[in-house]
């Protein structure tokens, strides 16, 4: 898969229509098996990269994952960083604000949870609930929706001047993808406790979500912090694409090791 930077990449101020973007495509994979053997590829080469990007520590890493429920970020986490050292990646799930978050700012729980330098700080849901999930429930305006949207863009260049690199990924499926994956949990004992009436009553809002994704993905798009629209209706090419992404930007910092504190052609075992 090359130029998978170019693919799904959402370009500053680019008007998106997620219309153009076929949830379900496959890019230039025939099979399954080939994207596996490039997701394995993936792994392994950024499970090198983890730990040469600790070692560095120039620079953190923030992956935000945000999509419909069932859209796949548990298993996007799962499936491309089951190979990464723990102690170098956390994730961070971002839920209905308690009561000390709720008193703050909506940025505030958000700065807390960014990865120090030389970590991968993963976003399952993030900030940007604060301008999809209210914003479509009326619980703020339109105008209020795209000042935080300001707020947000100003933030992020805040945390790319310092160094934190930002990679922001919608995880795109269909309506029609989303009742396949629902109607498997009811029909699965093992996954039934993943559904709940809440489900079900935002799923009737799809319209709403779908326009608020939209503006969100135009108003945010920015260099250093870019949105990718990834097709998520096959898990196997959304983990392929999302991993390739992840696998070039870490090559691209041209990672080094630092110098050796000590001359080895000096020391004697």
């Amino acid at each position: 898969m090359k130029n998978s930077d170019r693919l799904y990449r959402i370009k500053p101020k680019e008007t998106v229509r997620l219309a153009d973007f076929p949830a379900e495509a496959t890019g230039h994979f025939t099979r399954e098996d080939e994207a596996l053997d490039e997701l394995q590829r993936h792994r392994k080469r950024l499970d090198q990269l983890q730990e040469l990007f600790a070692i560095d520590g120039r620079h953190a890493l923030l992956i935000v994952l945000q999509g419909m429920d069932t859209g796949g970020k548990d298993g996007t986490i799962r499936h491309i960083f089951s190979g990464v050292n723990p102690q170098g990646c956390d994730v961070t799930s971002f839920k209905v604000p308690s009561p000390l978050e709720a008193r703050h700012d909506f940025l505030w729980r958000a700065h807390y949870a960014v990865p120090p330098r030389g970590m991968i700080g993963i976003f399952n849901r993030s900030h940007y609930e604060d301008v999809l999930v209210v914003r479509v429930h009326g619980q703020i305006t339109g105008k209020q929706a795209h000042q935080r949207m300001r707020d947000i863009v100003h933030w992020e260049e805040m945390l790319a001047n310092n160094n934190v690199i930002i990679l922001k990924f919608f995880l795109h499926i269909s309506y029609d993808e989303q009742t396949r994956r629902l109607q498997s949990r009811l029909q699965d004992p093992d996954k039934r406790w993943k559904l709940s009436a809440a489900d079900i009553a935002e799923r009737k809002l799809w319209p709403k979500y779908q326009e608020a994704y939209e503006d969100v993905l135009s108003r945010t798009s920015q260099k250093t912090a870019p949105w990718y629209i990834v097709p998520a209706n096959h898990k196997w090419y959304r983990n392929a694409v999302i991993s390739r992404v992840l696998v070039e930007t870490l090559e691209n910092l041209k990672l080094r090791h630092p110098k050796p504190s000590v001359d080895p052609a000096k020391i004697k075992l």
